[in-house]
């Protein structure tokens, strides 16, 4: 997930995934799992936690809150952030790469191409929701993939940070949503034994 600072959109997307994975009894660390990482396209705010706005949303909403497996790996993700810039390493080595703007897609994709990084990885986040505008690209798409909007800046995830905390509320209704749909297509890709749909 990456998104400018990584330390609201980007960092609220990591751990409502993981809490959909781990829900899911999907492994989010090791071989065979689904790791999950968080990044920006900027240093600006690297070795930040993430923002308090957004850990408070985060716990209003019940995530890292409890005992469970899921609540567990949730919070050790909320507490241990710390904000950085995808690094190098990060973009060859990332399975996918889902950038929250178009901005972010293009800093990546530029970066990408230096690097000889396959661009097919790197993808908007927003095209996994479901409530997004979109049109099936001629020949239709695999199964489990997502289709494509008339225009990609339809699918930005809202940026809370110069807003209030209704803004934030907003981000993460939109993170939930994608986080819906996207942990089920992880978990069908990795097959995970075990793993609930």
């Amino acid at each position: 997930m990456v998104c400018t600072g990584n330390i609201c959109r980007s960092a609220m997307a990591h751990a409502v995934l993981v809490d959909r994975l781990a829900a899911a009894a999907v492994p989010t660390t090791g071989p065979g799992g689904v790791v999950v990482t968080s990044a920006g396209v900027s240093d600006e705010e690297t070795g930040n936690p993430m923002d308090p706005r957004a850990r408070r949303i985060l716990a209003e909403g019940g995530y890292g809150i409890g005992a469970d497996a899921a609540a567990r790996a949730v919070a050790a993700v909320i507490n241990a952030h710390a904000a950085h810039r995808i690094s190098d390493a990060e973009l060859r080595s990332a399975d996918l790469v889902l950038a929250m703007t178009t901005a972010h897609l293009r800093a990546l994709l530029r970066r990408a191409e230096r690097l000889g990084v396959d661009p097919g990885r790197i993808r908007m986040f927003r095209e996994f929701d479901p409530e997004a505008a979109t049109t099936t690209p001629a020949g239709g798409t695999a199964p489990g993939a997502p289709a494509y909007p008339a225009d990609r800046a339809d699918l930005d995830v809202p940026d809370p940070w110069y807003g209030t905390v209704a803004d934030f509320v907003d981000t993460l209704d939109v993170v939930e949503r994608v986080s819906d749909a996207l942990a089920p297509a992880l978990t069908q890709l990795t097959g995970t034994p075990g793993a609930t749909p």
